[in-house]
């Protein structure tokens, strides 16, 4: 049996281990993957198992956001107002691509706790997520503060 390195590995009988399991062993990612390297193999048409890597780029998908509040400001521009709980990873690439198309929109954050981490186990919260990318955000919790508003 060839494992990733394109090595023969042995195959050795697991009586309590699961197909999974086994084929992890082996190199595999899963129990489907080493049926069917098993399969090609009894056709003697065992090529590789993944050594190759293909770059592709993803389509564009054309999206519309919807801010969650509108405020005019003095000068009579807008100010986009996002209010956030949990700002997950998704969210956050969304409003990165945002930014990219439309670097002039004025959107700020106001979090429910902007000291909240940007997932388990990081160190950044999403305050320092904001200042790194850039982004205006309000550093108190839950409250739109009084500048904006005299905008």
């Amino acid at each position: 049996m060839q494992g990733k390195s394109g090595k023969m590995k042995s195959e050795k009988k697991y009586k309590t281990a699961t197909q999974r399991q086994v084929a992890k062993k082996l190199g595999f990612r899963s129990g489907f993957e080493l049926e069917v390297s098993q399969f090609l193999e009894s056709l003697n048409r065992w090529v590789g198992y993944e050594e190759d890597t293909i770059e592709y780029t993803q389509p564009e998908k054309p999206r519309k956001y919807t801010p969650d509040f509108i405020l005019k400001k003095k000068d009579g521009s807008k100010m986009y107002i996002e209010t956030k709980g949990r700002w997950t990873t998704d969210d956050r690439m969304k409003h990165s691509y945002i930014k990219l198309c439309h670097p002039d929109l004025d959107i700020r954050f106001v979090f429910q706790n902007p000291n909240a981490k940007i997932r388990k186990g990081s160190k950044t919260t999403y305050a320092m997520f904001c200042e790194k990318k850039g982004y205006t955000y309000s550093p108190l919790k839950k409250q739109i503060p009084k500048e904006w508003l005299n905008e």
